[in-house]
């Protein structure tokens, strides 16, 4: 009865981490008409409060992971959060907007220990086949939270004003932190010490299966995000779609890839991997199929491309929550560091990605379907070498 009592507390530390998470980027985003009149700003210094915590963000990644690695998951998760509640402090009572800036860098680089190392901590104390199930139900957790938190914060600035929703931020992060000091536990950690230098990282490239799954991720990271960049532009300048009916078509994507995640958590162990994986490529090239009948078209019907899209979100479900647990056990000394490398790869590659589609940005969806429709093919590829490694499958089926 305790030890299950224990469990729980600790799942629940590590959903709590996975919210906050998914809600520290967007909660704020409505808060921006208010933030440019309260401290007189242009439009693109009001956006640096997004550049600004994704720069702490990557800036942080490859530390945490190493760190992590050397001294164990709770105290760099605790620096973290720390990080992030003296950062939510500063954005709370900035007394000028280069403090905000400030505190906003903090939130970024603090946020990149829960968010890298929560589902290390389940990585480290489960099976594979449980830490499967368990990470589809965070992954569709994320995703809600994610997807509820610019709606969350509309009501939140239309009551309590932009400090309403750093208020929040803060109260999460500050009992994310309590929770984890008191419910994560304290593993063991080894003898040998993994080194916390970037050389530490050299070893991971050397490993051709885990090469292969890591280029998958980033791969089948880019084609979401350019969707997700690109959309606002497309669909209400272009397409003349209203802000109030423009969260439905974003929301959308998100709520079936959360519902999709969670159901598929109950059964992914009851079913051959091998098979399921089979199955998502498939969907895969019919995601490719209908984004490029879109792109051919050039469609200007934001509900046919929204529609069109679905099938790679539905495909994304499958292989995310396979491959992800598989990825981090390959080398399980250096679980951080690989982390480290995905999350950091996908943003990077997906940021610069994003800044080509807008740059051959016409007004219509067509570059964008063209740069969409090719990640998704690199993504059927990657898969396929996947499904093909003898080693990935093999070490898939001992566990």
């Amino acid at each position: 009865m305790k030890q299950a009592l224990s469990n729980g507390m600790v799942l629940s530390a590590i959903i709590l981490m996975d919210i906050l998470t998914g809600m520290e980027f967007d909660l704020f985003v409505p808060s921006f008409p208010e933030l440019q009149n309260h401290f007189s700003l242009t439009p693109s210094w009001v956006e640096a409060l997004l550049s600004v915590n994704f720069a702490g963000y990557c800036l942080s990644l490859f530390f945490v992971g190493g760190l992590a690695d050397h001294y164990g998951r709770k105290p760099i998760i605790l620096l973290g959060l720390a990080t992030f509640i003296l950062g939510s402090i500063a954005c709370l009572w900035a007394p000028s907007f280069w403090v905000m800036l400030s505190g906003r860098f903090l939130q970024g680089a603090g946020i990149a220990a829960p968010a890298i190392l929560s589902f290390l901590i389940i990585a480290d104390a489960y099976s594979l086949k449980k830490q499967q199930s368990l990470f589809a139900i965070l992954n569709g957790l994320f995703n809600i939270s994610a997807g509820a938190a610019p709606v969350l914060g509309s009501y939140i600035t239309l009551y309590f004003h932009w400090q309403g929703n750093f208020t929040v931020l803060l109260l999460l992060g500050l009992l994310a932190f309590v929770m984890t000091l008191l419910f994560i536990p304290a593993y063991k950690l080894p003898e040998h010490k993994e080194t916390i230098s970037l050389r530490g990282y050299i070893p991971l490239f050397r490993s051709k299966p885990l090469v292969f799954l890591m280029v998958f991720f980033i791969f089948n990271f880019v084609p979401y995000w350019v969707f997700v960049g690109m959309s606002p532009l497309l669909y209400m300048e272009s397409l003349s779609v209203s802000l109030a009916h423009f969260g439905y078509y974003q929301g959308a994507l998100a709520f079936v890839y959360a519902v999709g995640s969670l159901c598929f958590g109950l059964i992914v162990a009851r079913y051959d991997q091998k098979k399921l994986l089979s199955v998502s490529s498939q969907i895969f090239i019919i995601g490719f199929l209908s984004i490029g009948l879109t792109t051919v078209l050039n469609s200007a019907n934001p509900l046919f491309i929204t529609l069109a899209f679905l099938p790679f979100i539905i495909g994304q479900i499958i292989p995310s929550t396979i491959l992800y647990p598989l990825c981090l056990s390959l080398m399980p000394k250096a679980k951080g560091r690989i982390n480290a490398i995905l999350q950091g790869g996908r943003l990077v590659f997906s940021a610069l990605c994003l800044q080509i589609a807008g740059y051959f940005y016409q007004g219509s969806f067509q570059n964008i379907g063209i740069i969409i429709a090719i990640f998704i093919l690199l993504t059927v590829m990657t898969l396929f070498f996947v499904i093909k490694n003898r080693e990935i499958m093999e070490f898939s089926h001992e566990q």
